[in-house]
């Protein structure tokens, strides 16, 4: 059986030198508050989000405007149900949303956008991916992750005057950073690109390329070998996919996002110019961390839609549905799942608009509130889809085919749940999500106290550290021995009619309790820490619940502000609270009465074939092939599959 990729391209990686690559790659200083990250600390900045910040007068009518039209051509000239069966978006489709601008939504006007706000961005997004989340995701992988945002965070002017205006209106961009033996592990990158005079040039394999197969321009990371003149390191490239060399090998097809283009292109001796080059050699992953900071928030969008649509499902069929006499939405079995999904869907669009727009202020470094919309959202958009599929019974496992075939409306339920699947895996799965935020949400204890939990600093150095912390704890933890919290009087002006200022006290008291059990533990565990990856998610999902349930207070409040729906704004936040804090709750339970060591143990046991009798009994159906793919650098030799729309 092949290989992966031969022992003499993939580098070789140690944990610890892994680990370096992720830590340089990251954001090291914090130059501007944050919300989130003053959170895990213990302290509850209100101030910071509320009042809620808004697009001005002239970004809000722009959006608007946009906005009408695009609903208007997703529902006169997109069908769904053809995307689904024939796993494709129509060329005339794609071609429509080109000439609407859909394209361009975030790319400056001077460059032949729209230039849109985050926040109407992220709008569109919701309402075009309700139509067809296929084309959600094909507008999101070409201006959140593709060649817009990189250029426009760190591509020269030159660049930015050469690719943004055929983004805006014709060209088709992905950006493509895993190859088929490297996920979330970057250090690991085998793809190269060799400086040959004014070129660099590029070889190896992309796996998983969203955009990738329709694309004319890509968004490469490669890694540069370090020579006489060459800092080296893994860096990003603009490639024009019709370069010699560059060949989509395969169109991947998935359980649900049907109509994606998806696949995996290979490039052989693919001549780039150095002027291609975004950024400096070495700070390709710092730019893909930096461009997913707020092109993260394209995924909670997503979820929005299918939380609004969720709710719009489940109103209706519990209304004409009757068991034992009357609708099921009546029956409490039913009726707290319609209550999850109308208070969850309140408070995710309250994360994702709180975030965008702090996105689009800049105030604020929201590379946490990112993160956690993200991670929060992608979690409860599938929660809320499943409880969809229960609430609709056996409709909710048949296809919208089978059902309109047999005269019923077609309601494609089971086609979300496929669909939204993806999206704890997508920019980062849950888990990487966990370990991604935990590191940010410590990162003042690391700052102060690294040294003395790592084992290769000298004696010097970890006294150095031990005072340096001294004084840092001597300061902070008796601050979070009292707060707000624990005034009856505090948050008095989120009391009308329903009183959501206990749950404002909550996240406070919550916050600085969070904030003792992570120092608790990393005095536990000290280097040790890392490792307890069950004990950091709960922390990260904690919280998400803390950011969420802010969110939806100050989004309540905003809401009764300007007259529209306050009443109803402020009943659904102060059930998404309660609901929440039962969440958060069984989460601190779980930090310190959990499983976590004895399932270490059964791994260990599973891996060494101490349990494979238990795996007796059935057929395998997979097939023989390896488990990775061969990604061995060389030409291609299969036929390129490559469409570009025009």
């Amino acid at each position: 059986m092949p290989a992966s990729t031969p022992p003499s391209s993939r580098p070789a990686v140690t944990e610890r030198e892994a680990r370096e690559v992720a830590e340089a790659a990251r954001e090291q200083h914090w130059r501007k508050p944050s919300f989130a990250k003053e959170l895990f600390l213990g302290r509850f900045r209100l101030d910071l989000i509320h009042p809620h910040p808004l697009p001005g007068d002239e970004a809000a009518q722009r959006g608007e405007e946009f906005l009408a039209k695009l609903r208007d051509f997703v529902e006169t000239k997109v069908d769904p149900a053809v995307i689904e069966r024939d796993a494709r978006i129509p060329d005339e489709v794609i071609d429509g949303l080109k000439e609407l601008g859909a394209f361009g939504m975030k790319i400056d006007t001077k460059y032949g956008g729209l230039g849109l706000t985050q926040v109407y961005y992220n709008k569109a997004l919701s309402l075009a991916g309700s139509a067809s989340p296929a084309i959600g995701v094909l507008l999101s992988a070409h201006q959140s992750i593709g060649v817009p945002q990189p250029l426009k965070l760190f591509g020269t002017q030159e660049q930015r005057e050469r690719f943004l205006p055929r983004c805006a209106r014709t060209d088709i961009s992905a950006f493509l950073l895993t190859e088929p033996d490297v996920g979330s592990d970057p250090a690991r990158l085998a793809t190269t690109a060799v400086p040959d005079g004014d070129d660099y040039v590029l070889d190896g394999v992309k796996l998983w390329t969203t955009n990738g197969v329709v694309a004319d321009l890509l968004v490469v990371m490669a890694r540069v070998p370090r020579s006489e003149g060459h800092k080296g390191g893994i860096t990003a490239f603009v490639v024009e996919t019709n370069s010699p060399g560059v060949t989509v090998e395969n169109r991947n097809a998935f359980m649900g996002l049907r109509g994606i283009e998806n696949g995996v292109t290979r490039f052989h001796q693919v001549r780039v110019p150095a002027a291609n080059r975004v950024g400096e050699e070495g700070q390709g992953l710092k730019i893909a961390l930096t461009t997913l900071n707020t092109g993260r928030l394209s995924l909670p969008a997503s979820c929005v839609a299918a939380g609004k649509w969720c709710l719009r499902i489940a109103r209706e069929w519990t209304a004409v549905r009757e068991q034992w006499g009357k609708p099921v939405a009546h029956h409490e079995a039913v009726g707290s799942k319609i209550s999850f999904i109308a208070a969850t869907t309140f408070a995710l669009e309250a994360v994702t608009d709180l975030a965008s727009q702090m996105a689009d202020e800049d105030r604020n470094d929201i590379r946490i509130e990112g993160a956690l919309a993200k991670l929060y959202a992608s979690e409860m958009a599938w929660t809320m889809a499943d409880e969809l599929v229960q609430i609709r019974g056996g409709r909710g496992f048949e296809t919208a085919e089978s059902l309109r075939a047999r005269g019923e409306r077609g309601v494609p339920a089971e086609q979300l749940l496929r669909d939204l699947r993806i999206n704890r895996i997508f920019e980062g799965s849950t888990e990487i999500m966990h370990l991604l935020i935990a590191r940010e949400a410590v990162d003042a204890h690391l700052s102060v106290a690294g040294d003395l939990i790592d084992p290769e600093k000298s004696l010097g150095d970890k006294a150095k550290a031990g005072a340096n912390a001294g004084a840092f704890y001597a300061k902070w933890l008796p601050k979070l021995v009292a707060g707000p919290g624990q005034l009856p009087t505090s948050y008095g002006d989120f009391k009308h009619g329903v009183d959501l200022s206990g749950h404002l006290r909550y996240v406070e008291r919550t916050s600085r309790k969070l904030a003792r059990s992570t120092f608790y533990a990393m005095s536990r565990w000290q280097g040790r820490m890392e490792s307890k990856q069950g004990f950091l998610g709960r922390i990260v999902d904690i919280g998400a619940e803390l950011f969420a349930m802010s969110a939806a207070c100050v989004r309540a409040e905003l809401l009764r502000g300007q007259g529209e729906n306050g009443r109803e704004a402020y009943q659904l936040a102060d059930v998404f609270c309660r609901q929440a804090r039962i969440r958060i709750e069984e989460l601190f339970n779980r930090l310190w009465t959990n499983t976590d060591d004895l399932d270490r143990k059964v791994v260990k046991g599973v891996l060494s074939g101490t349990y494979e009798w238990l795996e007796q009994g059935i057929v395998d159906p997979s097939d023989d092939g390896p488990w990775i793919a061969d990604a061995t650098p060389g030409p291609s030799q299969r036929e390129n599959l490559h469409r570009p729309i025009r």
